[in-house]
């Protein structure tokens, strides 16, 4: 998404930290650092989302509370959008509504995989509230990618919220652009198979990240590569291990007869991610990993080695093994808690490691927030009836969050319902 700065009312002097894109660079979720209107937001997010839908055990007054600071704070990020383009900025102090894009990001652009990744919240938004204002925001932000050229079909991770134009050339499924494509294909998913345009969007996309970014080893492993004005760099991050959970999800509702050739390449990657956790001294997978210079799915650098437990690859295994219920994918998670147990348990939690590829633990001291809502929470479904938390009723956002599918009867009998109170 973007970061806020400020404070809501009743939270005066705290800063609030979040993480929910998928950039590397300004991603603490999947990255390193953006600030959000957060770890509160998260909260009130997190509540509002699972306990507002029907957490039994909350009371009407805890409900209602929770609904009025999403909203809220949903209301105090709609001067990100001012802007041009209606494309929001990337940081938005809360307090004064003051927007501005990052300081390193290229000529003022906003990240793909930040605007990108605000439908599914914003959709719910408009549902809690009555207000169609959140979804015509994002609606916005998806008629403007419709209409711009797109290089080779892709779409490139940085864009100018002032002119709207592409401002350079590099794709990339993982960090600054993953869950741009995580969100067109959930889009459809939670508009319970309504949301032609998403759908037609995500299958656009696939069609061109097969052409372009889809790559196959000399020794047989399907992976992604990133794309920089039409050089491939032959980098796979942890972070586009999502991916293969994500084509997986979507391959029944591709065209007849590419559906099994979805699954296939689903169950490809996620073969690659797992790779490069079982080629290295710990069974946890690096930051990034390479195919090239006679390497295959392990990191290169020393910059690249380190593991700070995310759950992209564990997210995989999940669907994988929702979609499939091949044993593999259940045994790979055992793999990742016994490695986690041994490598990255300390007294007080879980930390992150400096070296995936020495037995001898450097431990970075930090437990990513992501850890408890994305790769515990995977490793429990994996590991759960597929009853709990079904794949047909709830979509997972970029967080983990489930939201539940909006069924069209449900809507016109709800939409019936008020117009009958209000007589």
């Amino acid at each position: 998404m973007y970061a806020a700065t400020g404070s809501l009312p009743g939270q005066s002097g705290r800063r609030m930290h979040r993480h929910l894109s998928r950039s590397p660079e300004v991603d603490s979720e999947r990255t390193n650092g953006l600030e959000v209107a957060a770890e509160r937001t998260e909260g009130i997010h997190r509540n509002a989302r699972a306990g507002w839908r029907g957490i039994q055990w909350r009371t009407p007054h805890m409900l209602e509370m929770y609904k009025n600071k999403v909203l809220e704070l949903g209301e105090k990020l709609l001067p990100a959008f001012n802007t041009p383009t209606g494309i929001p900025r990337g940081v938005i102090n809360l307090g004064s509504g003051t927007s501005w894009s990052w300081g390193w990001a290229s000529a003022g652009s906003s990240i793909l995989a930040e605007f990108g990744t605000l439908h599914l919240e914003f959709v719910h938004l408009s549902e809690l509230s009555g207000n169609p204002v959140y979804t015509e925001k994002v609606m916005n932000i998806r008629k403007l990618l419709n209409k711009i050229e797109k290089p080779h079909g892709l779409y490139p991770n940085f864009l100018s919220p002032v002119s709207g134009n592409w401002v350079q050339h590099h794709v990339s499924i993982g960090g600054l652009g993953d869950s741009f494509y995580e969100y067109l294909i959930k889009s459809y998913l939670m508009s319970d198979k309504t949301d032609g345009e998403a759908k037609k969007m995500y299958y656009g996309a696939m069609e061109a990240i097969e052409a372009n970014l889809v790559q196959k080893s000399p020794g047989g492993l399907t992976y992604m590569a990133e794309w920089r004005g039409g050089i491939l760099d032959h980098k796979m991050g942890h972070l586009a291990c999502f991916s293969g959970g994500m084509i997986g999800i979507g391959a029944d509702d591709g065209a007849p007869e590419k559906r099994q050739h979805f699954l296939d390449l689903a169950a490809e990657i996620t073969h690659t991610c797992h790779e490069s956790y079982t080629r290295s001294a710990t069974k946890l997978g690096p930051e990034a990993f390479r195919f090239d210079g006679g390497g295959e799915a392990t990191a290169t650098r020393l910059s690249d080695r380190y593991y700070i437990l995310r759950p992209e690859v564990i997210e995989s295994y999940m669907y994988m093994w929702r979609l499939t219920h091949d044993p593999k994918y259940r045994e790979w998670g055992w793999e990742a808690v016994e490695a986690l147990e041994q490598h990255c348990r300390v007294e007080s939690g879980f930390s992150g490691i400096r070296d995936v590829y020495t037995m001898t633990a450097s431990h970075d001291n930090m437990q990513q927030s992501f850890f408890l809502s994305e790769t515990l929470k995977y490793l429990y479904l994996l590991f759960s009836d597929d009853d709990l938390l079904p794949l047909e009723d709830w979509v997972f956002n970029t967080e983990a969050h489930p939201l539940p599918v909006i069924r069209r009867s449900c809507a016109q009998d709800e939409a019936t319902q008020d117009k009958t109170s209000s007589e």
